[in-house]
């Protein structure tokens, strides 16, 4: 049946759904609606909310603003991406043909987004939905051992800040000032070291299982697959391997006491992704509200235009190990 904000339709292999009935206005619904759509995303991890009738960055603005606690300003992006209003980005670029794999939106930083909401503005002609998974049941699906090393040890981001791929460390920090760099990275835990020629390496250290602070659940929340070096194209990696060496790969991902994560550790973690992830086809004027540190997501391969813009909201603290390294 369709679901009201009594229920989501809850279907095997689908995210919870929740028909928003008849479309109109989309920012007057998420007034008269939101504190009860909050409760569905407590409840459900991610909420995908059908017939809004969102057609303009306008109108998901309009709906972040009622939804959120205010707007998330991006830093350390992996990759630069379009800010088309305050709070609201277009999505990461991304090669139409690849897979993303599973993630959590800047699991590596210090404060990192509650909350995100995916908006269609524009549905592709195949493909493209963006595939969500259960990080609780992902941490009991992955081998015990490695579990508990990952508790144990936490996960390391290496970053070398260049042309090549992603980000510069100017639109990474938002700055083009250096000591404003510095005094970032010493205020949240990352060692930082300026390369011959003015690059940027960076060093973090961080929790890979986290506590959720509403649920109590544990959850796999992390970035170790996505910014591996594995998840590269492999013809791209062998390419910087061989003009930068291992140490100048624009990211990669080690065990926290900086042992390399190899390629069939990031294989695993991504097949278990696999299996609990769950996605719906988008249609326009979709809305997908997912609670970032229970939910990952990751984005199917598509064909013809798409168009799907996201809001980041509900800044909240995420502790890194007292090392600091």
């Amino acid at each position: 049946m369709t679901g009201s904000l009594l229920g989501v339709r809850r279907d095997p292999g689908r995210p919870p759904l929740l028909d928003a009935g008849p479309a109109g206005d989309a920012g007057a619904w998420a007034e008269r609606h939101g504190d009860a759509l909050r409760d569905l995303v407590d409840e459900h991890g991610a909420v995908l909310v059908r017939g809004l009738g969102l057609r303009t960055v306008a109108d998901v603005g309009g709906v972040a603003a009622r939804l959120g606690s205010g707007c998330y300003v991006e830093r350390e992006a992996f990759a630069a991406r379009t800010v088309i209003a305050d709070g609201i980005y277009a999505d990461t670029p991304w090669p139409a043909r690849q897979p993303m794999c599973a993630h959590h939106e800047l699991s590596y930083v210090l404060e990192t987004p509650a909350t995100l909401l995916f908006a269609c503005l524009h549905a592709p002609d195949d493909g493209g939905a963006t595939g969500l998974a259960d990080s609780a049941r992902v941490l009991d699906d992955l081998p015990t051992r490695l579990v508990e090393r990952f508790e144990d040890q936490g996960w390391m981001l290496t970053r070398t800040y260049g042309d090549e791929i992603g980000s510069s460390w100017e639109q990474a920090f938002g700055t083009s000032d250096r000591a404003d760099v510095e005094w970032y990275c010493r205020a949240n835990a990352i060692e930082a070291e300026w390369l011959p020629g003015g690059g940027l390496r960076t060093h973090q250290h961080r929790y890979a299982v986290l506590m959720h602070p509403v649920t109590g659940e544990k959850v796999f929340f992390n970035q170790v697959a996505f910014l591996s070096e594995w998840a590269m194209d492999p013809e791209v990696r062998e390419f910087l391997l061989e003009m930068h060496g291992p140490d100048g790969l624009p990211f990669s991902t080690r065990f926290g006491d900086g042992s390399p994560i190899p390629a069939d550790v990031v294989d695993l973690i991504n097949a278990a992704h696999d299996r609990h992830t769950v996605r719906e086809p988008w249609r326009d004027g979709d809305l997908l509200v997912v609670d970032n540190l229970r939910v990952a997501h990751g984005r199917d391969p598509w064909s013809g235009k798409r168009e799907v813009v996201v809001a980041m909201t509900d800044g909240v603290a995420v502790p890194a190990p007292e090392d600091g390294r």
